[in-house]
């Protein structure tokens, strides 16, 4: 899955519970977003922090 369907997801769904007839989301709710957001979280950290740690040698050993 694309990042962008997942954040589309995530705006749809946080949409539909902020315009529910009760006015919020229910614990089991938060917790599915907290979990998706944390997800993508270290998705992405997962992609830069080798990017970053591979660039930083090749910075180090071009001083050597």
């Amino acid at each position: 899955m694309s990042i962008t369907y997942l954040v589309a997801m995530l705006h749809d769904r946080i949409h539909r519970a902020r315009n529910a007839p009760s006015k919020g989301a229910s614990a089991v709710e938060w917790v599915i977003i907290t979990a998706t957001v944390a997800v993508l979280a270290f998705g992405i950290a997962a992609i830069v922090i080798p990017a970053v740690t591979n660039k930083q040698q090749e910075i180090g050993d071009a001083f050597k």
